[in-house]
Formats: structure tokens, C-alpha cells, sequence
């Protein structure tokens, strides 16, 4: 390996990423402690690259400059992972992953045995590993398979890798095309971005660059428009009015105006994007969400129609029932709400903590099931659903079990054609539910069947694309109990006084100094003081007190990833303090796994049956095997190292993936860095998710200013006024 240290931008250094100092998924900005022949000690290298990992060659050219806070490094202008060509090279990509069965301790083995001819004898003559102390023919077989897996992936990988593409993701990009991997990515590299997780579109446009794809092609126009279209959907909205779209993908693009409205049009007419109108603006939908808004507002129509399954209810008897046989005591509005459900085959209940929606599901469930129904229970998340089935006494299901994931068809087994059998189903947690997935569940709900949607309207909308509960409570199409009055039991907790006072614009109310409460408004003067106190309250103060796991039972939850509170760095200095394993982990994406780690899913995988916002604990981690198991609740999932950019760590998670979520403790670190994000709904959002105790540790502007933001800056949707039309 070599390096060069004169003072032009045309040097060069080559070497061996010993570790991953920082990565940005967004950016691709790197920095790297790197080893080259020339230094005793790795040098830090930094640049721009789409995906690296530790073990691999990186070849730079650039500069060395002495930085005043970092000291000397070598910044590039271009950045590269190359394939090895020494044999301390060769002992580290064994070891990073490629290959099932081999660790750094068999790479170092193996390189010694046989040097650089090290591949031609797995390939070739894998009995020669044989001779090797401690290798038997089961260990021999899993190299050698591994190996042979590899095979197809080598010239893909050099091609990919020479475009900026790491290894993990050159695997998956193998497996997603198989043999036209490096046909299909020289075509349209922007196809990367639909058909492989965690490729963005600037990475697609990087390796469009190297493959000499113009900047104004008309696929590269196409491309950055269905960016900004993606881009908004994960911010929840449907759609983007056309002007802000041409304008966005301007920015983004850097080309003339006339390319891209053609790109456009090309978009319409291939019907990828849908022109609509929305209170008089010409607005732009990706078809699929379109789709999507179109089908929940002509199901929910269908399904108002027809018999009751149940037949005719007398209400008044049913509700002196429920009070005589189940012992359920309701209010009048409680009654009242009776009387429309027995009446109705779609309803809406909504209404905040405290207020006896479960009460009312279960007398609702109660008269029904005299009726001799078939009902299915729901909710979006594994913890949603236990907890429907704990407070009703019978089975519930995740949404995706319910409909059955088919991987074949990468589609759901109940549709239109195969709908779910039940006369009855009642879907919790609906504010979490976003426009795609109630379009699957809906399109599932037999036509004669009834339907409950059960949520509270007030919480942050789903983290996917829409306001599907909002939307059908404003079209006024369908009937609404929305239930307000705080039961006596409940308002001893001031958990739920402080929610409901949150949620009507006023500021939370602290105990008497000597009370013992279940909630506490902690002071705080600013970054650092929430960070030492959050630590603190982690590590001695909610164990010591309140007698509960650090792990378990404590959640923390912050409002965004980045920043001094953010994700990031609440879970690298939480995982230091309460995993002593993690300096024996794995460094994968940026973040280093070890057993004893609490983590969360971060995308939906529908082979695994794990979905976003899960969280579970590291079981154990197998270096040889490349692979770490994870334990959800009761089930057990593994996961091989290329996979693990589909999780992160969970001490601490943003609000939003708390969603559906209850914990024992909640801790929730609010500052003015968050001020874009400070609005009622997400503050009362992470105050309903604290079970026994609720901590706010906060500067007094940030609580203020998040109480009297009520405004959350709705999303661009649809679905309110399809469902008018179709009741008009």
C-alpha cells in the first residue's frame, strides 16, 4: 500500500479501513482510520462514499492537511473501495463478512497457510484446508459453499465496487438481478433505487456519473422526479403540487426547466404520476398512492352498505346486559356510542388516554358476540395487538398476520378475491396506519362484513404517507364516536391529567416536592444539562427509585436522530454504559452491534415477519457464521451482517417510531435544537406512552413552545374528499 505526502490535490492513498470513524447514509460523507504501509498507525482518510465497511481497500486521491481540531488527515476529492491486492488485505476481507464460515481468526489462518493464493485454493483445492489445525470437513463444506454462493457476485462486485457500490450492498444487489446485476445497472442505475434497500437516489446518480450517463438525460429527469415524490411521501405527504415538484427536482437536478417538465410528462403519460386537482392546485401523485386513496375511499363506501351482520340489535337491552353480566359500567356517552356501534357497519371511536375507549370495545364486543359473530382483532404493531389481546380477552393479530405475507407473490394471501373471514373486524392503533397498508387491510374486509376503527386522532400520523384516521373523521362520510370525558381511575394518574392538558394547549402540572407521581417535569438550562440528566436518570436515579431495568423498562424518546439529543448519540453513549459487550461487537453501516443490545427494526421485512419500529434484544452473535440473532418477544430472528443496515440501535428511538408502543418508563429530552419539531402532537404523542412513569427533561421554551404549537402542518392528502364524493 502506498501514500503519497506532497502538497497537490493529484496524491494518492491507498489502504486498509481498519475502522469507521463516520458515515452518512444521506450524504455518503466518510471519515476513516485507514492503514498504509508507510505509517505505523492507521491515518484518517475522509470523502464521499455511498456504503464501506471494515476490512476493505480504499484508494483516494486527494490532499494531506493538518485540521486544527482533528489533526492530520488525508481529504479526497475522489474516494474508492477497491479490491484487495495484499495479503493483509486479503486477511481482512475474508474476514468482513463475504464469506460465511470464515472470522478473523480462520482469515488470518488461511492467509498465512497460503499467501496470496489463498482464493484459488477454496475455489480449487478446498481439501488443503483440511491440513490446517482445528479445520474439519463441516467447516471446510461452509466455506466452500459460501465460497461457490460468491462466484457469480465476484465480477459484479469488481464492477460495482470500481462504481462506489460496498460489499454488503453489492450482494444484495446480486441477489435482487442475479447474472443481469451489471446489465441492468449500466441501462438505468436509477432503477437501484426502487429495487434495493438503502440505495438513495444521490447514490444512483453517483454511479450514473461514472457510467457516463449525461446530467440533463431525460432518465436521470425522470429519476430525480420520482426522488422528490419519494422524498415527500416519507414526510408523510400523498401528493406535491406540481409547481413545488418542478421546482424541487430543479434544485435537486441542476438542469434546465424544459428536460424536466418533459421528464414529467413522460412520468403522466407512462402513468408512474397522476395529476389531480386539490382545492383548486394542479398536484402530482405517485400512482400507488393514488391507488391507494382511491381503493380505502370505494371500500369504505362498499362496506357501509348492506345488512348488519349481527342483524337488528336492541340497543337499551343490550347495554342493561352488559352492566349485569359483564359488571362494565358505562357513562352516557359511552351508552350513546353503544347505540350507534350496534347500528353501524363502519364506525370511527376516537379519544385520548383515560376516556374508556377499551371499556367501550369491550361492551361493543360483549353484545356482538351473543350474536354469534366472527370477529378478527388488529392492530399495526406486535405490541399494539398484545395489548388489544390482553384487554379483550381474545386473540389479535398484527395487521400483516391477519392478511398472511406471501413471499412468492410479495403480496398479501387475503385480498379482494381471498378476504379475511370474519363478520366483524376491529383495528386498533389506527393513527399509526398509514394510506398503502389500510388500501391492504380494507381491500380484505369482506363486503359483507362490519368494520371498527379504534384510535386516537390527536397522536402523530403514521409514519408511512397519509392521515388515513384524520381523513375519515373529517369527511364527516362515516360515524364518529370520539369520546373526551376522563374516567375517575384514570385521573389519578397524571400521566393522563398532563396528556389531556398537553393536548388542550396547556402546559403539564409537577407534583408537590414530596409526592410520588408517575409523572415529572424536569428543568433543564440547555444540550448539555438534558444530556447529563437523561444519563443519569438511565443509569441510577429510575433503577434506584422506581426499581425498573435500564433496558427493559426504560425507553427514551427524543425527537429526532441527529444532534447532541438525537438517536444517534443517546444510543452510543447509552450502549457504553449498559452493554459492556459492545467493544466486543461488529461495526456494520456506521453502528456497532453486540450481544445484550436493545435494537429496532427499522424497515418492514415481510420474509422475517419483523416490521418497522420492533424491538427486540441481541441474543447472540456468531463472527465465523456472519450473522447475529435477535430476539422479538418470543421469536427468534437472524439476521447475516449484510442485513444489518434494517436495524439500529434502541435505547433511545424517535417518537415517532414509538408509535403503538407502551414501556414501563419513558424518558423525553426536549431542547430548543429541536424547534422545527416541537409541536403539541408529538409531545403528547410521547407522554401517552409512558405505562407507570413519564419523565420530560426540558428547557422551559421547549415545553412552551411545544404545548402551544398546534398547528402540525397538515399533510397533502386526498382521502377526505373521495370519501365525500363517494357518499354524495
Amino acid at each position: 500500500m502506498s501514500s503519497g505526502t506532497g502538497g497537490g490535490m493529484d496524491e494518492r492513498c491507498t489502504g486498509v479501513v481498519e475502522r469507521v470513524v463516520f458515515h452518512s447514509q444521506e450524504s455518503g460523507f466518510t471519515v476513516l482510520r485507514v492503514r498504509i504501509d508507510e505509517c505505523s498507525d492507521p491515518v484518517t482518510v475522509t470523502g464521499v462514499l455511498p456504503v464501506v465497511s471494515e476490512g476493505e481497500s480504499v484508494d483516494g486521491r486527494g490532499s494531506w492537511v493538518h485540521d486544527r481540531r482533528y489533526g492530520l488527515q488525508f481529504q479526497t476529492v475522489e474516494l474508492a473501495v477497491v479490491p484487495p491486492a495484499t495479503e493483509e488485505g486479503i486477511e481482512r476481507y475474508l474476514a468482513s463478512g463475504m464469506v460465511r464460515g470464515i472470522g478473523s481468526h480462520f482469515a488470518r489462518t488461511l492467509v498465512r497457510a497460503f499467501g496470496p493464493e489463498v482464493f484459488s485454493v477454496i475455489e480449487k483445492d478446498p481439501e488443503r484446508m483440511l491440513e490446517l489445525p482445528g479445520i474439519g470437513k463441516k467447516r471446510m463444506q461452509m466455506v466452500v459453499e459460501a465460497w461457490d454462493e460468491q462466484k457469480a457476485v465476484r465480477d459484479i462486485m469488481v464492477f460495482l465496487q470500481s462504481h462506489g457500490v460496498g460489499t454488503a450492498r453489492a450482494v444484495r444487489i446480486y441477489k435482487t438481478y442475479g447474472d443481469q446485476a451489471i446489465q441492468i445497472v449500466s441501462r438505468n442505475p436509477y432503477r437501484l433505487v426502487l429495487d434495493i434497500q438503502g440505495i438513495g437516489f444521490r447514490t444512483a446518480d453517483a454511479i450514473a456519473s461514472t457510467l457516463g450517463i449525461e446530467p440533463n438525460s431525460l432518465v436521470r429527469a425522470q429519476a430525480g422526479i420520482r426522488h422528490v415524490l419519494v422524498e415527500l411521501s416519507g414526510d408523510g405527504h400523498c401528493a406535491i403540487r406540481r409547481p413545488e415538484l418542478l421546482s424541487a427536482a430543479l434544485r435537486l437536478l441542476g438542469i434546465g426547466e424544459e428536460i424536466i417538465s418533459e421528464a414529467l410528462k413522460e412520468e403522466i403519460i407512462r402513468g408512474a404520476i397522476v395529476q389531480e386537482e386539490i382545492d383548486g392546485s394542479e398536484c402530482c401523485f405517485p400512482a400507488n398512492l393514488f391507488r391507494a386513496e382511491s381503493t380505502v375511499a370505494s371500500r369504505i363506501a362498499s362496506l357501509c352498505g348492506g345488512k348488519l351482520p349481527w342483524g337488528d340489535v336492541d340497543a337499551d337491552d343490550a347495554i342493561a346486559w352488559v352492566g349485569t353480566s359483564t359488571g362494565l359500567e358505562l357513562s352516557p356517552s359511552q351508552a350513546s356510542a353503544v347505540q350507534t356501534a350496534v347500528a353501524s357497519k363502519v364506525l370511527v371511536i376516537t379519544g385520548g388516554p383515560g376516556v374508556g375507549k377499551t371499556t367501550l370495545v369491550n361492551s361493543i364486543l360483549s353484545i356482538l358476540k351473543r350474536e354469534d359473530i366472527k370477529v378478527a382483532l388488529c392492530a399495526p404493531t406486535g405490541r399494539a395487538a398484545k395489548r388489544l389481546s390482553e384487554s379483550t380477552g381474545m386473540d389479535a393479530s398484527t395487521i400483516h398476520r391477519l392478511l398472511e405475507f406471501d413471499p412468492c407473490s410479495f403480496d398479501f394471501k387475503h385480498n379482494r378475491t381471498n378476504p379475511v373471514r370474519a363478520d366483524l373486524v376491529v383495528v386498533d392503533e389506527a393513527s399509526m396506519i398509514d394510506i398503502v397498508l389500510m388500501q391492504k387491510l380494507l381491500l380484505a374486509v369482506p363486503d359483507d362484513a362490519a368494520l371498527i376503527i379504534v384510535g386516537d386522532v390527536d397522536q402523530l400520523p403514521s409514519v408511512g404517507p397519509g392521515s388515513v384516521l384524520s381523513d375519515i373523521i373529517t369527511s364527516g362520510a362515516v360515524p364518529v364516536v370520539r369520546l373526551t370525558e376522563i374516567f375517575r381511575q384514570a385521573e389519578a394518574s397524571r400521566i393522563i391529567v398532563n396528556a389531556h392538558r398537553i393536548n388542550r394547549g396547556e402546559l403539564p402540572v409537577n407534583p408537590e416536592s414530596t409526592e410520588t407521581s408517575d409523572f415529572y417535569l424536569v428543568p433543564a438550562s440547555g444540550p448539555a444539562d438534558i444530556f447529563s440528566k437523561v444519563m443519569q436518570l438511565v443509569l441510577e436515579r429510575i433503577p434506584a427509585k422506581f426499581a425498573m431495568d435500564p433496558v427493559r423498562d426504560i425507553q427514551v424518546l427524543t425527537p429526532m436522530n441527529k444532534g447532541g439529543l438525537g438517536t444517534l448519540a443517546l444510543n452510543s453513549a447509552l450502549q457504553k454504559a449498559l452493554n459492556p459487550s459492545s467493544k466486543d461487537g461488529i461495526s456494520r453501516f456506521g453502528t456497532m452491534f453486540a450481544q445484550g443490545d436493545k435494537v429496532i427494526q427499522q424497515v418492514n421485512n415481510y420474509d422475517k415477519e419483523v416490521f418497522n419500529g420492533d424491538i427486540g434484544m441481541i441474543s447472540s452473535l456468531d463472527a465465523d457464521g456472519k450473522k447475529l440473532t435477535v430476539l422479538f418477544g418470543s421469536n427468534t430472528i437472524d439476521y447475516e451482517f449484510g442485513e444489518l443496515d434494517e436495524l439500529s440501535l434502541a435505547y433511545a428511538t424517535t417518537i415517532h417510531k414509538s408509535q403503538g408502543s407502551e414501556y414501563p418508563a419513558v424518558i423525553i429530552p426536549l431542547s430548543m435544537q429541536h424547534l422545527m419539531l416541537l409541536q403539541r402532537n408529538l409531545l403528547y404523542t410521547a407522554v401517552t406512552r409512558g405505562r407507570r412513569l413519564v419523565m420530560v427533561i426540558a428547557e422551559s421554551n421547549a415545553v412552551l413552545k411545544a404545548v402551544r404549537n398546534g398547528s402540525a402542518g397538515g399533510r397533502l392528502t386526498n382521502l377526505a374528499e373521495r370519501l365525500r364524493a363517494e357518499f354524495r
